[in-house]
């Protein structure tokens, strides 16, 4: 992939550009002809090239044309072009209007269809087309806007202890600095004959020159970041958070400076200093990011401990160590009790119990014996195994529920639209603003003093960081707690969808009930051994109960010889000298009155039946069933107490449906619904519907829901439709995954109110606005305090999503 293909080739005007897609289905010429009048039609297409060998078009356009409507048409005609994503690791964003610099600029570069810049993450999540820009231009046209970018693989660990230990070493300094000229001004104003003693034993001139010194060391030392960065963005003209910290201490710097050393210039009611102002800034608003660092990194902790539950060392059977990146499948390893398994696998010798919690959320551990499947990242009890390798890298299960947590936390829900919108203009009207309240003193002949402190107060004040976290962190720290508890967001929109369904589709097998018949009743004669051994010769759905309960209860089975298969009644062998049949009701004569009540009641329960007899008379019936899950009507009924209703699409027919319904309490029931019906029937609901499943049949219903959620213990086809995945399969995590999404989707509202009520009530007050009516005017100092206060608010409230209880507990 170059970024060639997207350079302009010999524009037909100055505005003219060219693109080229990678295309998908096509198969002749009559392919290419259709493509190319496809993309011509196109308002501003000048001329579009479609090869066939090469499948790709070629375009020339100019606008309004873009490649998005464009792909967008192809699609529409069955040739949609290729896409990938790309993800980099970008330093250097402090705020909102970071996220909206470096957006913008990725928006901007050839190819890209999207971009999405994570504040909480460090990352940049592209999607463009195949064939456009490279990570590489990429990355260099966000450093180049002023932000280090790179290709996430090549980017360092980011380490938030690391920073942490940074951020509070140059908080120290920049405090250290400060504090002698806070002690001068501030303790001088508060105790006048501290004032008094110190003006008599240091001249002013004097006093005025060390703050110079130790102010300026100040914002050249540890307050550097904030000027590397502003600035430069400043003169770009698109101004930041660091902009205008860096407007605001250089303004009051600057001011103290001339007051200093050419007071001539100051009128003389308005010389004196705010050297103190300048400095303590810069300690609160290193202090606040010391304090937000550490809580992104709490924020991130979720998916830190699912990294560091994989091992980084196997042994293998002949006792060895090795590193676990170095297993390839087929080899075996050792597993001792107490470890953590470091491979996905299949137990092929020993037994034990396996803590699945960190998979689950489930506590209690699960038996494993030979033939059963392990994950890498569990904790083995008390019993050593040895497990053949199956999947590993980035195909274990640990590695893509870190991928589907990582993607899920770096996507932007519909809801931070107007947060977008708003900051594209915040700075600016806050510098604005500013400028304003600064000219507003002067015309009213308070000085030029007074206007310095209200522009700088309105400077400090308003920052963007609280809007640009109030969405992020809340995603990063609720998904990672949904992980904990066995909820997996594919898709982050699912978070703010799955808040606002009203309804909520629950497929039946495999969902509500277990998905595997058992042998539930036995009525009439001991019959079990018999059938079990003429069932070992059947392909019936129901023969593997009636085997498993053989197997369960211990007991040997008698040989069966000549065995047949009856199609539409069942199936008869000779067992111990004996014609045994076993079926339906209708393979016997003679049924006694008992079993055909018993068989009555039975089957209105929902079972199927099976009697067993000689050639002509029933001996006893075994009735099976696929078994409601334990919790599934606890779980119906914690939706129901959400306000939630809850309903069952299934195919089975409609008296087991009903059967199991009235179980499980429920009504509304749609049963024998045909796979491809169950999208519509899905549709048919209303909009808000969430949807529950298992099986490939399923598929369609997901995919058609508002919010698809996949049980994890169902196929790889389902998973993929869903947008919510349930790794125990437990019904309860539904309710466990509504409780997550509304508590995150609550928690970014109050972080939203947070950040834009702060900004509209104190963006005034420090302006001096309320001063003429008796109010309260913000020093800059206050105004940085608040500024910090603010985003650690922010970051705070997030923070308590770590605690939400799912419905298990």
């Amino acid at each position: 992939m170059t970024d060639t293909a997207f350079a302009p080739a010999a524009p037909a005007t100055r505005d003219t550009k060219s693109a080229r897609f990678r295309l998908e289905g096509m198969t002749c010429a009559s392919c290419v002809l259709r493509a190319e009048r496809v993309l011509t039609a196109q308002p501003g297409v000048e001329r579009a090239v479609v090869n066939l060998s090469t499948e790709t078009a070629d375009v020339s356009y100019h606008a309004p044309a873009d490649p998005a409507a464009m792909a967008a048409a192809l699609a529409k005609a069955g040739y949609p072009a290729r896409e990938i994503t790309v993800v980099l690791g970008v330093e250097g964003m402090t705020c909102a209007a970071c996220t909206g610099r470096v957006e913008r600029v990725l928006k901007a570069q050839p190819g890209v269809k999207d971009a999405v810049a994570n504040l909480a993450l460090r990352r940049a999540t592209v999607t463009l087309f195949e064939g456009g820009a490279a990570p590489e231009v990429l990355a260099a046209a966000v450093s180049k806007a002023g932000y280090a970018a790179v290709p996430l693989e090549e980017a360092a660990p980011h380490d938030p202890a690391a920073e942490v230990r940074r951020l509070a070493r140059e908080t120290a300094v920049a405090g250290v600095l400060t504090l002698p000229v806070f002690g001068v001004e501030m303790g001088g104003h508060l105790v006048p004959a501290f004032h008094h003693w110190l003006m008599g034993v240091v001249p002013v001139a004097q006093l005025w020159l060390a703050q110079f010194v130790l102010v300026t060391l100040v914002l050249v030392g540890p307050g550097r970041r904030f000027f590397a960065k502003g600035i430069p963005a400043l003169l770009r003209g698109s101004p930041d958070m660091n902009s205008l910290v860096a407007v605001g201490t250089g303004a009051a710097w600057a001011y103290s400076t001339v007051v200093t050393f050419a007071p001539a210039l100051v009128p003389e009611g308005s010389r004196a200093v705010y050297f103190e102002a300048a400095a303590v800034i810069v300690v609160l608003i290193l202090l606040g990011r010391t304090l937000e660092a550490r809580a992104r990194g709490r924020a991130g902790a979720a998916i830190a401990r699912l990294v560091g539950m994989q091992p980084k060392v196997a042994r293998l059977e002949d006792g060895s160590d090795v590193p676990v990146a170095s297993l390839v499948p087929g080899m075996r390893v050792l597993v001792r009790p107490g470890e953590r398994v470091a491979v996905d696998g299949v137990v092929v010798a020993g037994a034990s119990a396996v803590d699945e919690s960190m998979l689950t959320g489930e506590p209690v551990p699960v038996s494993k014996h030979a033939g059963d499947a392990v994950t890498g990242g569990t904790v083995n009890g008390t019993g050593a195994i040895t497990v053949e390798v199956r999947q590993v890298g980035a195909a274990t299960v640990l590695a893509r529920i870190v991928a589907m947590v990582e993607e899920a936390q770096g996507t932007k829900l519909p809801v931070q639209a107007l947060v977008d919108r708003v900051t594209l203009w915040f700075v600016p009207v806050v510098m604005g603003i500013a400028v304003l309240a600064a000219a507003g003193w002067l015309l009213a002949g308070q000085g030029i003093a007074a206007a310095l402190v209200a522009g700088v107060s309105v400077l400090i004040i308003a920052c963007p960081c609280a809007m640009g976290l109030a969405t992020p962190v809340s995603i990063l720290v609720g998904t990672g707690r949904a992980a904990e508890l066995g909820v997996l967001f594919r898709k982050g929109e699912a978070l703010q969808r799955l808040a606002e369904v009203g309804v909520v589709g629950f497929d039946k097998t495999g969902t509500l009930t277990e998905g595997r018949p058992v042998v539930t009743d036995m009525v009439g004669a001991d019959v079990l051994a018999e059938a079990a051994a003429v069932e070992a010769g059947s392909e019936h759905p129901l023969a593997g109960a009636v085997l498993a309960e053989a197997a369960a209860r211990g007991l040997a089975l008698p040989l069966a010889e000549g065995f047949r298969a009856v199609p539409g009644y069942g199936a008869r062998a000779v067992v111990g000298g004996a014609e045994v049949c076993v079926g339906s009701q209708r393979m016997f004569a003679e049924v006694p009155e008992a079993l055909r009540a018993a068989a009555e009641r039975l089957a209105a329960e929902g079972k199927g039946l099976l009697f067993v007899g000689d050639d002509r008379t029933a001996r006893g019936l075994i009735a099976v069933a696929d078994p409601v899950k334990p919790r599934a009507k606890a779980a119906l009924e914690a939706l129901r107490g959400m306000g939630l209703r809850v309903a069952m699409v299934t195919g089975d027919n409609a008296v087991t449906a009903a059967a199991i319904a009235a179980r499980l309490g429920m009504d509304d029931v749609k049963a024998g619904v045909l796979p491809e019906g169950k999208g519509d029937a899905v549709r048919a609901m209303g909009g808000g519907v969430a949807f529950v499943g298992d099986g490939i049949n399923d598929a369609p219903a997901l995919a058609a829901a508002e919010v698809g959620l996949a049980m994890g213990t169902g196929t790889d086809v389902a998973i993929e439709a869903g947008d919510v995945v349930l790794m125990s399969g437990d019904p309860l995590g539904v309710a466990d995954a509504v409780t997550i999404s509304r508590a995150t989707m609550r928690n970014i509202r109050q972080n939203l109110i947070w950040a834009f009520g702060y900004n509209a009530a104190l963006i005034p007050v420090a302006a001096g606005l309320l001063v003429p009516f008796g109010g309260p005017q913000l020093s800059p100092m206050l105004a940085a305090g608040a500024m910090g206060l603010s985003s650690v608010f922010v970051l705070s409230n997030a923070l308590r999503l770590k605690t939400v209880r799912g419905a298990r507990g």
